[in-house]
């Protein structure tokens, strides 16, 4: 594993002991990745596959299709207020 991605465990083992008060393993926690990864392989694979960006016109025309103006203007607060009541 590389420097990044030990740094990265480290955080999530640090996260994981400051939400949850419990002490876990680094093991333990590949572990529990890995049984989620293997639940969606597909996912997974598929961030391993290259991207399409730039879209093309066609995905571009295919993604705002589906999109309207609801006359309402949103802004942060909104937002905000939506999200955390």
């Amino acid at each position: 594993m590389d420097e990044e991605g030990k740094s990265l465990l480290e955080e999530l083992q640090a996260e994981i002991k400051l939400r949850t008060g419990k002490k876990v393993t680094q093991q333990e926690i590949m572990t529990s990745l890995l049984k989620d990864a293997h639940e969606s392989k597909s996912e997974v694979v598929d961030s391993f596959r290259e991207s399409t960006v730039p879209l093309s016109e066609e995905e571009r025309e295919a993604f705002h299709s589906g999109m309207f103006s609801s006359g309402v203007e949103t802004d942060e607060d909104d937002i905000d207020d939506i999200l955390y009541g």
